[in-house]
């Protein structure tokens, strides 16, 4: 079991101040009232000092879920069951008796794959079932820690637990055989008098695990600012763009209808192309979408990452690249002559995700791995054993 430590966050209170100020009603209404911004605000703008370690894991979401509608758009309870086939591909939604998992029901499994990511770099083990504080969770995912906030945070497990899915697209070259939810099963450790979960365990599927589990190929890592998206088309449309677009240099087209259909959309097509349009219209005016620029051409949504948008994200074409390296034996016997004591697997696994976050396939990669671990036992001390 993967367990994220617990800390006991502190609350302070801010007394409230009453100021009464008369407007002269010289101007409209609407010319009084603020405009609201297209994003969510920082519900959560002072981290707990000592919990840092826990919001610094960058956002990261499997790359099939972002393929495929597995998430309904709808904020109501969606009881209306899916079937979608492409390519060959085809999955089954069937909802629970709440409806089916929604695109803010996602932020759970997003928070719960960026730990196991987060382990996985620092070298530590993970496994499905997992234990952390659901208070920290939903700060790290923008989300309300009221006692409603708590209540919708329950009710969102119930349904990533109880949403059927059936399918034969593959995750870690894997396929499931048989219907599976989001998670298979959740537990609250700790409860307070109130309501409020204080710990809890969560079991991801083997579906969902698998794409984890494998070499980090199938995860993709996010922007931050998704959290603040406050319309769930508008997630959606982030997550096909990070999905399909990543960050080339390309522009990606996609015309309505299939557009319409990649989103998961119940809307009609001339409902569904307003939407698009307003979102279309207010993120050239505000820039709410990280990353992203979306345009309207007649019929075709076209995709283009910001000119601004840093290359910071590991693709999958690195991935593929990296991984096929094959370093010789004389590459492990040289490094463990710089590294005595030292679990010189452990320290390739470092070397591999080192060059993944530079996007880096070097040209002598096993002068590359020796050179890395000599840096290695510089930094870190020759007494330092790591088994």
């Amino acid at each position: 079991m993967c367990e994220i430590p617990n800390f006991v966050d502190s609350v302070c209170e801010i007394p409230k101040l009453a100021v009464v100020c008369e407007v002269p009603n010289v101007m409209s209404e609407s010319e009084l009232k603020p405009e609201r911004s297209p994003l969510l605000p920082v519900r959560h703008p002072q981290r707990d000092f000592f919990v840092c370690d826990i919001f610094d894991a960058a956002p990261k979401s499997d790359m099939a879920s972002m393929e495929y509608p597995l998430f309904t758009l709808s904020t109501k309870p969606d009881m209306t069951p899916r079937r979608y086939e492409v390519n060959g591909n085809w999955l089954e939604l069937k909802p629970s008796s709440s409806g089916l998992a929604t695109v803010f029901d996602r932020d759970i499994l997003i928070y719960c794959i960026s730990q196991c990511m987060a382990a996985l770099n620092a070298g530590r083990q993970v496994h499905r079932t997992m234990r952390f504080s659901a208070h920290d969770l939903l700060k790290a995912t923008n989300r309300d820690t009221s006692r409603r906030g708590y209540k919708l945070f329950k009710d969102a497990l119930d349904r990533l637990r109880n949403t059927g899915i059936e399918t034969n697209v593959t995750t870690g070259g894997f396929e499931a055989l048989e219907g599976f939810g989001f998670i298979d099963k959740y537990r609250v450790v700790r409860e307070t008098r109130d309501g409020r979960m204080q710990a809890i365990e969560i079991t991801l599927s083997d579906w969902l695990f698998n794409a984890i589990d494998a070499k980090g190929g199938e995860i993709l890592t996010i922007s931050p600012l998704y959290f603040q998206l406050r319309k769930p088309l508008e997630r959606r449309l982030y997550e096909i763009a990070r999905k399909s677009c990543g960050t080339k240099n390309r522009m990606l087209r996609y015309g309505m209808e299939k557009l319409r259909m990649k989103t998961g959309s119940q809307s009609t097509p001339k409902e569904f192309r307003r939407m698009v349009k307003a979102i279309v219209d207010m993120n050239n005016e505000k820039n709410h979408i990280p990353d992203y620029t979306f345009e309207l051409d007649g019929d075709l949504f076209i995709i283009r990452p910001r000119s601004e948008f840093t290359d910071i994200y590991t693709e999958p074409e690195t991935l593929d690249a990296l991984d096929q390296i094959a370093l010789p034996s004389s590459a492990y016997d040289n490094a463990r002559q710089h590294a005595a004591g030292y679990d010189i697997y452990f320290l390739e696994r470092e070397w591999r995700d080192m060059l993944s976050s530079k996007k880096s396939v070097p040209e002598n990669p096993s002068g590359s791995f020796v050179n890395y671990v000599k840096s290695y036992v510089k930094r870190n001390g020759e007494a330092q054993l790591l088994i």
